[in-house]
Parts: C-alpha cells; structure tokens; sequence
C-alpha cells in the first residue's frame, strides 16, 4: 500500500507539472514568431523580385519600341545606325545590366500581295541574322501589304538573387524579352546601303 501512494503522488506532481507547463502561455509569441517570420520575409523578398522583374521588363519593352520608332522615322539608314541601336537599349535599360542580351533588328518589306521578306538585318554583335530575301511570317493581328516594317527583338536575361541565390544558374534566370514592328512613317521602303 506504501508502494502505491508513492506511485499514485509521484504521478500527480508530474500532472500537476504537466499542467502548469500547458498552461503556461510566456513562450507563446515567441513560437508563433517563429513560424510567421520566415513566411512574412519571404513574402516581402518576393514582392521585391516581382517589382524589379516588371520594371526591368517595361525597360526592355520600351527599349524595343524605341529602336523600331527611330528607325522608321527615316527612308534609310546604314550599319552605323543600327549598330548604334545597342546603345539605346542600353540607355533604356539603365539602372539594369544588359549582360548577355541579344537584339535582332529586321527590315521587312511586304509587297502588295502581302508576301513579307527580310531586306536587311542587323545584331548586337554587328552580324547578320537573316538573310536577305528570307520569308517572314508576321503576326495574324498585322494587316500590312505594300509597305515596309522594321522588327526589333530585344531579350535580356535577368537573374533572380534573393528568392533563389543558390540555385543553378539555369534555374534562377529567365528571359525578359519584347519583340516591336513598327511601320515606316515616310516613303516606301527603308533602305540600308550597306548592309
């Protein structure tokens, strides 16, 4: 019987620890901080990297618009000209880097039967990308026919840091890119002499 009331209040000091330590709400806060913070950080790193991505993407948007609008606001131009183009995009672009980008401006003259070729072209390492006389398909919504337009596709990687800073490059980068068509504003065509 003396074994039993030892066990029996043994038992009752560990409830009634047991119970105080339930009960006890001081540590609270503290342990729904920690499951919060993190998430609320999270949230405010990633609102950050959806800000910077969609400016730099109006950027480069913007970037692509202007170079087909300068472009078309003259009859010709020359290699000068376009290789210039990379220094407006980079203008644009600023504060952002354009480290690894790649822009493709394209004259394209469409005859009036609606077939649509490339007159000349020009890249950011002064190449050709398309060849003269290659057929380009333009998009369904664009109902040109005896005119002259002028492509730019301007795609600049961006890199996510904060969300994904130890990933693999391949994973924490993508592609911000904006293809423009401009028409030509005066005259017929827009000539490139030497191209």
């Amino acid at each position: 019987m003396g074994k039993t009331m030892a066990t029996s209040g043994s038992e009752s000091g560990l409830l009634r620890h047991l119970r105080r330590f339930v009960d006890d709400r001081r540590g609270v806060g503290a342990i729904e901080f920690a499951i919060v913070a993190p998430l609320l950080l999270m949230t405010y790193i990633g609102a950050f990297e959806i800000t910077v991505a969609v400016t730099m993407s109006r950027k480069i948007s913007r970037a692509s618009s202007t170079v087909s609008d300068l472009l078309t606001r003259t009859e010709t131009t020359n290699k000068t000209t376009l290789d210039s183009m990379k220094d407006v995009t980079k203008n644009i672009v600023a504060p952002f880097s354009q480290d690894g980008y790649s822009l493709k401006i394209t004259g394209i003259a469409i005859d009036s039967s609606g077939k649509a070729t490339v007159a000349w072209s020009r890249d950011q390492a002064s190449a050709v990308p398309y060849p003269k006389g290659t057929p380009v398909t333009l998009p369904t919504e664009m109902d040109a026919k005896g005119t002259f337009i002028v492509r730019t596709e301007f795609s600049v990687p961006h890199t996510i840091f904060l969300m994904a800073p130890g990933l693999a490059s391949n994973i924490n980068k993508i592609n911000l890119s904006k293809t423009s068509y401009f028409r030509q504003r005066t005259g017929t065509a827009i000539a490139c002499g030497d191209c």
